[in-house]
């Protein structure tokens, strides 16, 4: 089996047991990923072999603590994220709200690194959790950071899916990314989550762009945003000065 193959399948097959969140067969797994079962039979016997999945009742297999004890041994050691934790730690502090780094992959933003309020009632995000750049306060902090010719480049080709009421059209974005650079950090009121309100600003790590960005209860988040955004803004510029 090719390499590039087998490690696509090896992630996919993961993703399949994070998305269903329980047992699989192999024709489960196949169906999930759209795969021969004859491929998904050599990547999860290698897995078992390897003590990454374990098998029930002689049919169905889930994933092990294997992978999940790796990454909390990797993690915590992340050369560049290990300078911005506390920077992070210190805007869930000040506003008391979940906290977010998002970088760019494609057309879709990924949370890199998550820690949720101690509140009651929070908003909930995982990293590796993945959101449209249009509706997202991270994905239009890294839209606006882009030069002008580029970022009209990106308005024409993006996709602008619209998820709620108020997810805004390439106009109504155009003019929120520009209101929102006078402003100093990129807001989002409902347009991915009617209940959710995201304030994020874009800084540099080196040669990549990141966003780092607090999430929470519309209301919640909208009476406090003066305070939520100069939170905001002076995290993105100490952790812009830790990660030089």
């Amino acid at each position: 089996m090719d390499a590039v193959k087998t490690a696509k399948r090896t992630l996919d097959i993961f993703e399949a047991f994070a998305a269903k969140q329980e047992p699989l067969t192999l024709s489960d797994l196949a169906r999930q990923i759209s795969s021969p079962v004859s491929s998904c039979h050599g990547v999860i016997s290698t897995l078992k072999a390897r003590g990454y999945v374990y098998m029930l009742d002689k049919r169905r297999y889930y994933p092990t603590r294997k992978l999940l004890d790796l990454g909390s041994l990797i993690s915590p050691h992340d050369p560049v994220m290990e300078r911005l934790m506390p920077h992070l730690e210190a805007l869930r502090k000040r506003t008391e709200e979940t906290v977010l780094i998002g970088k760019r992959e494609g057309d879709e933003i990924l949370y890199v690194v998550t820690i949720e309020s101690a509140q009651t009632i929070r908003y909930s995000l995982h990293a590796g959790t993945r959101r449209p750049l249009h509706a997202s306060a991270v994905g239009k902090a890294l839209l606006g950071a882009l030069p002008d010719e580029r970022l009209a480049e990106e308005l024409r080709r993006l996709k602008l899916k619209r998820f709620t009421e108020h997810t805004l059209d390439a106009a109504g974005l155009l003019a929120d990314l520009r209101k929102s650079r006078r402003r100093g950090y990129f807001v989002t009121r409902g347009e991915y989550d009617t209940s959710g309100m995201g304030v994020a600003k874009a800084f540099a790590v080196q040669a990549e762009t990141f966003a780092v960005g607090i999430a929470g209860p519309l209301d919640r988040v909208k009476a406090r945003l003066e305070a939520v955004g100069k939170a905001v803004s002076d995290a993105a510029a100490a952790m812009a000065r830790a990660a030089s």
